[in-house]
């Protein structure tokens, strides 16, 4: 997490905050599922298929402005929560 979120006490909404919500909203309520952990795998679980990844991939590159390299999508890098945000933090740093 960032300082400016830290700073903000919660008001300001994280990285975290923001992947969970597309995946909430975007693809785990298509398939039903109303809640996971931010550790729990979401190919697994059936949250995320093959179009889901794309769509996250879309959604990390248009709302967060993360470019993925094609060796980046991986379902080791996009498999939870917690994973995709370190991804996306890796990728803010560079």
């Amino acid at each position: 997490m960032s300082t400016a979120n830290v700073e903000a006490g919660g008001q300001q909404s994280t990285t975290r905050d923001q992947i969970r919500e597309f995946i909430r909203e975007n693809l785990a309520s298509t398939r039903g599922v109303s809640s996971f952990t931010d550790t729990e795998s979401l190919t697994e679980n059936g949250i995320v298929d093959s179009l889901g990844i794309f769509r996250l991939v879309a959604f990390l590159e248009d709302d967060l402005g993360v470019r993925l390299s094609d060796e980046e999508i991986t379902s080791e890098n996009l498999s939870s929560v917690e994973r995709i945000e370190q991804l996306v933090a890796r990728k803010m740093k560079k």
